[in-house]
C-alpha cells in the first residue's frame, strides 16, 4: 500500500465517519432541547467532510490517469477501490462504537455554546485540560440495550426504511469509485464516465430525503412531544447504523456492476 493510497484511505474514513456520527446528533439535540443548534454546529463537521471529499476525488482521479498511461487496469487496480470501500465500512463501525460518546460530548457542546454564544470560546474550552477530562469521562461502549430494548417492543426501524438506507447508502458509496473505475472500461470517455457518478449519487440523495430524512426528523418530534420515548430513538440510531453498515458491505458487490453500467451509458448518451 503506498502513500498516496493511504492518504486516499484516511479521506474515504473521515467522510464517512462524520457521515455516521450525524445520527448522533439528533439524540445531542433531543437531550440539550436544541435541535436546530445541534445541527448548526455539527456543520463544522460538515465542512470537514466536504473538504476531505474534495481532495479525495481529484486525488482519485489522479491515480486512475496514471494507471491508464502505464498500460492499463491490473488487479491492484480493483484492490484499490476494496480497500477505499472497505475504510467505509471500518469508519461505520467507528461512528457506531463512538456513538454514546461522541453525543455525550456534543450535548455539552451545545449547552456552551447556548450559554457564551461565542464559537472561537467554545472552541478554547474543548481544548482546554478540563476540556479534554470531559473527554475522558465520556467515553463510554455502546449499550447492548440500544440494539434489542426489552422483550415485546416492536423494532424501532421500519423494514423497509432500513432497506432504503441501506440501498442509498451502497449506492451512494460506490458512486464516484464505479465512475471512476469506469475510466479503465472506457478509457476514451473516462471523463463522461467520471462526470456521471453525479447521476449515481442523486438516486441516492433521492431516496435519503424522500424516505430516511422525513422518518427520522418524524421521530425526533414524536421524542420532544413526548409520543416516543429516548431510549427507543436511542435504538433506532444503532438500528440505522446497522443498515447503513450493510451498505457499504453491499457496495463491495456493487462496485463492478456499477462501473460496466455507468461506462456503457457513457457510450450511448
Amino acid at each position: 500500500m503506498d502513500r498516496q493510497l493511504t492518504v486516499l484511505i484516511a479521506l474515504t474514513f473521515v467522510i464517512n465517519l462524520v457521515g455516521s456520527l450525524a445520527y448522533s446528533v439528533r439524540i445531542a439535540g433531543i437531550r440539550a432541547r436544541r435541535i436546530a443548534l445541534s445541527f448548526s454546529l455539527f456543520n463544522i463537521l460538515v465542512l470537514v467532510s466536504r473538504t476531505a471529499y474534495t481532495f479525495q476525488t481529484p486525488l482519485l482521479a489522479k491515480r486512475v490517469e496514471h494507471q491508464l498511461r502505464s498500460g492499463g487496469p491490473n488487479p491492484a487496480s480493483l484492490t484499490d477501490f476494496r480497500w477505499l470501500i472497505l475504510s467505509a465500512s471500518l469508519a461505520t463501525i467507528a461512528g457506531a462504537l463512538l456513538t454514546p460518546t461522541f453525543q455525550r460530548l456534543f450535548t455539552r457542546a451545545v449547552g456552551a455554546f447556548a450559554r457564551d454564544r461565542s464559537l472561537p470560546k467554545l472552541l478554547f474550552r474543548a481544548l482546554s485540560p478540563a476540556g479534554l477530562g470531559h473527554i475522558r469521562e465520556a467515553a463510554v461502549l455502546p449499550s447492548s440495550d440500544n440494539v434489542v430494548g426489552p422483550r415485546g417492543i416492536r423494532a424501532p426501524v421500519a423494514l423497509g426504511v432500513m432497506a432504503t438506507n441501506t440501498v442509498a447508502t451502497a449506492v451512494w458509496t460506490v458512486g464516484v469509485f464505479a465512475a471512476l473505475y469506469a475510466g479503465y472500461l472506457a478509457p476514451e470517455l473516462r471523463v463522461t464516465a467520471s462526470n456521471l457518478s453525479g447521476v449515481i449519487n442523486g438516486a441516492a440523495t433521492i431516496l435519503l430525503f424522500a424516505v430516511v430524512d422525513p422518518f427520522l426528523a418524524m421521530l425526533t418530534d414524536d421524542v420532544v412531544s413526548e409520543r416516543a420515548t429516548e431510549p427507543v430513538f436511542r435504538r433506532a440510531v444503532v438500528w440505522m447504523l446497522g443498515s447503513r453498515l450493510a451498505g457499504t458491505a453491499l457496495a463491495q458487490l456493487l462496485l463492478l456492476p456499477s462501473a460496466h453500467l455507468i461506462a456503457n451509458l457513457a457510450r450511448v448518451i
